[in-house]
């Protein structure tokens, strides 16, 4: 198959059309094509490729190697052609020739995989190489210049049918290493250094290099690099560059619009309510953050539980929300914002459509729970910005939205190979089975897609319109409801979504017990409890749940009201520093009135008892200043007897000796003779000699206790750590200082790490790994030394 291929210039210098140059002039910025390429199309893409390829070629040259000379594939290529010069990307010059901007073709590093053509390969190569290549190959150049002999190489290799009768005659270690190479650009070839091929190269390698198949890189060290030439002659006259002009077919299903919308109001109501429920646990126990950043495993596991809902709906909500700004980082937490408190009170249509614009422009998958690696990432992470995860979103809705009106995917496998077509720069997950699976899930659980067709909520996020957006919302999902249906079996039913004050109501005094499009509180005695200790009384309460009901309240209920206040607050619980009790009421009377006495914050709560805010000692003291005489008693009743503590040295000291012995007094030797008799000094040398050198090894069987309760836990589980060990580790751990540990893998590797950032969590250690360069978990048994850092 002839191919034109020319030297890539790095800008294009063929004149322009008028219609267009200008404003091909201004897309010859990298940015202006950095923002096209993820808009374009498979098919778009394809031609471009193929044009890279080519450098400069003719709309028959193209349509040939892209086999689109005729019949759909020929109504495809004219399609892309006219959407890329649309964008000023690709257009026609004055020779008949394709030209393309000098940006996009840098986009392309190797385009079909081949390589520069062997004209610009060879520019650095002396006269005497070519020589070499033109002897091996039995060719005679017109003269024997380096340009001559230039000219004769790339005449030979530019003929397929010559190129084909030169690799049948190569060895069969060579023609399989070009063979690959030519079908394979990623296969990698041994590495060839500069200059001539090494004595000790690849035969295969060496033969082809001899005679230009393979050329070295002569400005890196690198494997050897095949000419397009030869790669298109290897490959074959039936060879065609890949190209989708039609995007795949989806098996279909019929789906009315009344289902349509039915299916998405569900799921959007359903989304509404636990969105509201999830912001709602983060602003009463704001999450805590880790210390690399983000919301953790546990707190998601926290949040899920105490909403009912699974990870990929808190992973969504907690994301959405975090960029419509109504969570946000408040030290080591993620806290609710003051938007959080407008957003709560304001219609379920209203807040789904605040949460699903933040969705459109999110610059990145909120379900994505694992890496590449398969570990769990964290919510909130402050990840960076992924457009390619916004280019994957967008494809999505354009690849719903070109079925067929009335029918939806049977599969969502389907709405991926679309999604692949659309958006072929786009983004998928490590954790996705099937393309773009978690997308998909994020769309229908939002009301996006529905029965796999576009909603109308998916139809106004197409157009990126937010007044279009929210009227949507308002058209599929009623507004709030302010009543509930209060049941004999002390439950509360309320269908729909609840507003927000019926669920401050009902939260406080009752648990919920399911969410979704019906909501179920149940009422039980530490419910009605608690709202009774946030100063509610019985017949406020009643009267709140009265204001709410469909009909009137069952007995039951108000019942179970009234007898938890009658019980409520019998028994009562006051702080107080100490006690003071005595036998006689009116002493303790006098006390209390006492004004002297009043900064102790005296109250009385029997005749003969009362509590002070003033620690005991400073009660004591106030009460002696005062002329009275208390006692202070023990944790037991007793009295506590108090003796002034008399400080002693545990031995005398003798004076210090004066130069010459004549200064001191004979009182002053007597002293001193008293004093060495005093001491044994056999005794005293048993004592010190007996003494251990070394701090006992903790043993809480021989009443040694562990310096700390770190130390105990990671004692508990360091089976192969010296006490020292065990004793610098806990120190690291309690302290936050880094540590350099010896770390037994359960493949048996050892390695040394250094860990920074340590979180206790028997059995496992969490730390920030620097070997890693990420947060890794060790497994504390497995640790086998300590160093320091």
């Amino acid at each position: 198959m002839a191919r034109v291929l020319a030297a890539r210039p790095d800008a294009v210098s063929a004149p322009e059309p008028r219609s267009i140059g200008e404003l091909a002039d201004r897309l010859q910025r990298p940015a202006s094509v950095t923002l096209a390429l993820p808009r374009l199309v498979l098919p778009h893409l394809q031609v471009a490729e193929a044009l890279a390829a080519l450098t400069s070629a003719s709309r028959d040259a193209l349509a040939e190697l892209l086999d689109a000379s005729d019949g759909e594939r020929a109504r495809g290529l004219e399609a892309a052609l006219a959407a890329l010069a649309d964008r000023a990307l690709v257009w026609p010059d004055g020779d008949g020739l394709l030209r393309m901007a000098a940006p996009l073709r840098q986009a392309w590093g190797s385009p079909l995989g081949l390589d520069a053509p062997l004209a610009q390969l060879l520019a650095g190569t002396t006269s005497d190489e070519l020589g070499r290549m033109v002897a091996k190959l039995g060719i005679k150049p017109v003269g024997n210049t380096k340009q001559k002999r230039l000219e004769a190489l790339v005449d030979h290799h530019g003929d397929p049918a010559r190129v084909a009768a030169l690799v049948a005659k190569a060895p069969a270690a060579t023609r399989e290493l070009l063979e690959r190479r030519a079908n394979r650009a990623s296969q990698r070839l041994p590495l060839i250094m500069f200059g001539a091929p090494q004595t000790d190269a690849d035969p295969g390698a060496r033969w082809a290099l001899e005679r230009g198949l393979l050329l070295p890189d002569r400005h890196r060290y690198g494997p050897a690099r095949m000419p397009a030439e030869v790669a298109l002659a290897l490959r074959g006259a039936g060879w065609h560059a890949p190209f989708t002009p039609v995007p795949p077919s989806v098996e279909a299903v019929s789906v009315t619009a009344s289902e349509l919308e039915r299916e998405a109001t569900a799921a959007a109501m359903a989304f509404s309510a636990h969105a509201a429920s999830v912001l709602r646990v983060c602003a009463a126990s704001p999450p805590a953050r880790l210390k690399a950043g983000g919301i953790g495993a546990r707190e998601l596991s926290r949040i899920g539980k105490a909403t009912q809902c699974d990870e990929i709906t808190v992973r969504l909500a907690l994301e959405t929300a975090g960029q419509a700004g109504l969570l946000a980082r408040d030290d080591d937490r993620v806290a609710a914002t003051e938007a959080y408190d407008t957003w709560a009170e304001e219609e379920p249509a209203d807040r789904l459509a605040v949460l699903l614009r933040a969705w459109r422009s999110l610059p990145l998958t909120p379900g994505g729970s694992r890496d590449e690696e398969g570990k769990a990432l964290p919510a909130l992470a402050g990840a960076p910005a992924c457009t390619g995860c916004v280019q994957a979103r967008s494809g999505l809705l354009c690849a719903a939205a070109q079925l067929p009106t009335g029918t939806g995917a049977a599969h969502s496998a389907d709405l991926g190979a679309l999604i692949v077509w659309h958006r072929p720069l786009a983004d998928e997950l490590p954790q996705d089975t099937t393309p773009f699976a978690t997308l998909i899930r994020e769309a229908e659980l939002l009301g996006a897609l529905a029965l796999g067709a576009l909603s109308p909520i998916g139809a106004a996020l197409l157009t990126d319109d937010a007044e279009a957006l929210t009227d949507a919302c308002r058209r599929l999902l009623p507004a709030a409801t302010g009543t509930a249906r209060f049941g004999s079996d002390l439950t509360a039913v309320v269908a729909g979504t609840p507003s927000a004050p019926l669920v401050t109501l009902l939260d406080s005094v009752a648990d919920r017990e399911t969410f979704g499009a019906a909501s179920v509180w149940r009422f039980g005695p530490g419910s009605v409890r608690r709202a009774l200790d946030a100063g509610l009384t019985p017949d406020a309460l009643t009267a709140d749940l009265a204001a709410v009901a469909v009909e009137p309240l069952p007995q039951p209920l108000a019942y179970l009201i009234h007898d938890t206040a009658r019980g409520h607050g019998r028994v009562r619980v006051v702080p107080a520093a100490c006690v003071i009790h005595g036998e006689e009421p009116a002493l303790l009377a006098e006390l209390a009135a006492h004004r002297k006495l009043s900064p102790l914050g005296l109250r009385q709560l029997a005749p003969t008892v009362l509590i002070s805010r003033t620690p005991p000692d400073k009660t004591l003291a106030a009460l002696r200043a005062a002329g009275y005489a208390p006692v202070a008693e023990k944790p037991d009743g007793s009295v506590r007897i108090e003796r002034a503590q008399r400080r002693r040295a545990a031995g005398p000291v003798p004076p210090p000796r004066v130069p010459g012995g004549r200064s001191r007094s004979r009182r002053t030797d007597v002293r001193a003779a008293d004093a060495r008799r005093a001491v044994d000094v056999s005794a005293l040398a048993a004592r010190l000699g007996g003494a251990p050198q070394d701090t006992a090894e903790p043993d809480p069987r021989e009443g040694r206790p562990y310096a700390s309760d770190t130390e105990e836990t990671i004692a508990g589980y360091a089976r192969n750590l010296s006490f020292t060990d065990v004793r610098q580790l806990a120190h690291a751990v309690s302290e936050g200082h880094a540590i350099t540990i010896e770390y037994v893998a359960t493949s048996g590797n050892a390695t040394v790490r250094t860990l920074s950032r340590l979180e206790l969590d028997a059995p496992y250690l969490h730390a920030w790994c620097h070997l890693r360069d990420d947060e890794r978990m060790f497994t504390i048994s497995r640790i086998h030394g300590v160093m320091p850092a």
